[in-house]
């Protein structure tokens, strides 16, 4: 075979191969225009190398991040070295349409991306080079992946019944703000409260109906809830919130309302109205507290005085 028609030959195989390759290849000139655009790339974006060559890429473009895309650039120009991306850091650099059955859920196709430094015969980085890897199986799957774990984390934090925090959560965020306060002070009150007579509601109309007490009066205490308070189930029908940066004027004011809320409300149950009231204790946090147990202790023993004193009443552990 003559040199010429093997010469051919390989350029013939080189441009089939650039065509029909599985991944982008963009040339790109010192002025961002589009030098190259293979076959990868015309299918995706729909136009044909005709069509964007000698155009400024952001003009063709406008959804890429230019500001972006320039420092990613500029980089390879001016250091002559290879720089790399990938989708965590930057979903995609071209908004294509995610076309794979499998991961259909994708509204576009993720990327991960090479930046190479094309040099002239003087050594001059004249032009770059842009290598898309179309990495949308990757990235939902890793996506899918953290959102189950994220899923069985929160199920692990949270109560069945009454979707609050359960006791082990609850009682590790008590125990880091507790710690925060030591460090750095602050104020802070714990209040906790029970269900009067909640075996009576149980013994007359099963458990059942108690289960459904007890969603009810979370779904109270959601209502009367700050965006900053935290709050949890912490066993059987008593219950506990972290007030931060409330002091004992704020943390009246939470307990009565949530009082009334519950004495004034109702749960229907076959048929059947059951009124509820609670016994509330709290205690603000104090330097005595050598343990966050103890504030445990202070805040429960607030709320058994007020079951002494009648039920359906608010104590301060400060007046015992």
């Amino acid at each position: 075979m003559p040199a010429a028609d093997f010469n051919m030959n390989e350029i013939h195989w080189l441009m089939d191969m650039f065509n029909t390759v599985d991944v982008g290849l963009v040339v790109l000139d010192r002025d961002y225009k589009v030098c190259i655009w293979n076959g990868f790339m015309e299918n995706h974006s729909g136009m044909l190398p005709s069509a964007v060559k000698d155009k400024d890429l952001f003009d063709l473009f406008p959804s890429i991040d230019e500001k972006w895309f320039r420092s990613k650039s500029e980089s390879v120009f001016i250091l002559k070295n290879r720089s790399f991306t990938i989708w965590e850091q930057q979903p995609y650099i071209f908004r294509f349409k995610n076309y794979r059955p499998i991961t259909g859920k994708a509204d576009h196709m993720y990327q991960n991306a090479t930046f190479i430094p094309l040099s002239n015969t003087m050594g001059e980085v004249s032009h770059i080079c842009v290598i898309l890897y179309d990495v949308t199986d990757e990235a939902v799957n890793k996506k899918e992946l953290e959102e189950v774990n994220r899923k069985l984390e929160q199920m692990s934090q949270t109560d069945a019944l009454t979707q609050l925090n359960n006791r082990g959560h609850w009682e590790n965020t008590l125990r880091q703000e507790f710690l925060r306060i030591k460090r750095n002070s602050g104020i802070c009150t714990l209040l906790m409260f029970d269900i009067d007579h909640f075996k009576k509601i149980n013994d007359e109309y099963g458990h059942r109906c108690g289960d459904e007490a007890l969603r009810h009066i979370a779904d109270l205490l959601r209502k009367t809830l700050r965006e900053t308070d935290i709050a949890g189930r912490y066993g059987g029908e008593e219950f506990a919130v972290v007030l931060l940066d409330s002091d004992k004027v704020g943390a009246e004011t939470f307990a009565e309302r949530l009082r009334s809320l519950i004495e004034n409300s109702s749960v229907y149950f076959d048929g059947q109205q059951i009124k509820m009231t609670v016994s509330i204790g709290y205690a603000s946090f104090d330097e005595s507290f050598e343990r966050y147990e103890k504030w445990i202790e202070a805040a429960d023993k607030a709320l058994y005085a007020s079951k002494d004193n009648g039920r359906n009443c608010i104590t301060d552990y400060k007046n015992l």
